[in-house]
C-alpha cells in the first residue's frame, strides 16, 4: 500500500506559452528546484510531457521505481522508460545502433525510441528484457528537469495502470495523495492522448513499431524516408 503524502501542486505555464514574463521563468525554476529536490529525495512526480501527462522517478533509485509499479497498481513485468535532456545522453544508458542524425530527427519529440541498454543504467529496471525504451519529450520544463536532475528519470503514463491515458491533472487526481508533487502544465490536448509512438531500433537496419501514437506516420517517413530502415514485422 502506498504511504499517503503532503502532496505539492506546482503551476506552470501551457506548453505552447512563448515569451514568458520575468516574473513567469522564475516561477518555472522555482518549480523545477521544487520537482527536482522531490526526485533527488527519491520520491515520484507527476508531470506534462509533449503528450500526456507522466509520473516520474530518477531511473537509478530501485526505490522509487518500485513506488511507481505500487501507485500505479502496474504489472512487474510490463517496462517502464527513461527520459533523458539531451541527445548525447542516450549513449551513456543505452547502446546505439543507429546514426546520431537518425536520433536528432526524432528527438526531442513524440516518440520512445526502444534500445539495447547499457550496464550504467540501474538493473533493477526492467530485469527482465535487455532493451530499454527512451525519450526526450518536446517538452523544456522536461527537459530542463532532467538536465538539472543529471539522472535519467523513469517515465510511465500518469493513470491507473490499464485506465485511459491523462492529458490534464485533473484526470488523475485520485493519485495525486501518493505523489509528493504533481506540475499542473494545464490541458495538453486530446489528440495526444494515444501518447508517443514507440518503435524498436535495436535490430540494426530494421525498425518495427511497438505502439502507433500519436506520430506514427511522421516517424515512418523519417525512417524508411530519409534513413531507409526496413520495417521488420516481428511475430506480425
Amino acid at each position: 500500500m502506498c504511504k499517503e503524502l503532503k502532496t505539492r501542486v506546482l503551476r506552470i505555464p501551457p506548453h505552447s506559452s512563448e515569451d514568458l514574463t520575468s516574473q513567469q521563468r522564475e516561477c518555472v525554476l522555482e518549480v523545477l528546484r521544487s520537482t527536482s529536490a522531490a526526485l533527488g529525495n527519491g520520491e515520484v512526480v507527476a508531470l506534462p510531457t509533449d503528450t500526456i501527462y507522466g509520473l516520474a522517478c530518477v531511473a537509478q533509485n530501485s526505490s522509487a521505481v518500485r513506488r511507481v509499479y505500487d501507485i500505479k497498481g502496474r504489472n512487474g513485468h510490463k517496462p517502464l522508460a527513461i527520459c533523458v535532456g539531451e541527445i548525447q545522453d542516450i549513449y551513456r544508458f543505452c547502446k546505439v545502433s543507429v546514426k546520431e542524425a537518425l536520433l536528432s530527427d526524432l528527438l526531442p519529440g513524440p516518440v520512445t525510441l526502444v534500445l539495447e541498454r547499457s550496464d550504467t543504467l540501474n538493473a533493477d529496471l526492467n530485469p527482465f528484457t535487455k532493451l530499454i525504451g527512451v525519450r526526450i519529450p518536446d517538452h523544456p520544463f522536461m527537459r530542463r528537469l532532467c538536465q538539472m536532475c543529471g539522472e535519467p528519470l523513469a517515465l510511465t503514463s500518469a493513470n491507473v495502470s490499464a485506465h485511459t491515458s491523462t492529458v490534464a491533472a485533473s484526470e488523475f487526481e485520485d493519485l495525486w495523495p501518493s505523489l509528493a508533487v504533481v506540475v499542473d502544465g494545464g490541458p495538453i490536448g486530446d489528440q495526444n492522448r494515444l501518447g508517443s509512438t514507440v518503435v524498436d531500433l535495436s535490430v540494426c537496419g530494421r525498425y518495427r513499431i511497438i505502439r502507433p501514437g500519436c506520430a506514427l506516420s511522421a516517424t515512418v517517413k523519417v525512417l524508411e524516408g530519409k534513413h531507409g530502415l526496413l520495417e521488420d514485422p516481428g511475430d506480425q
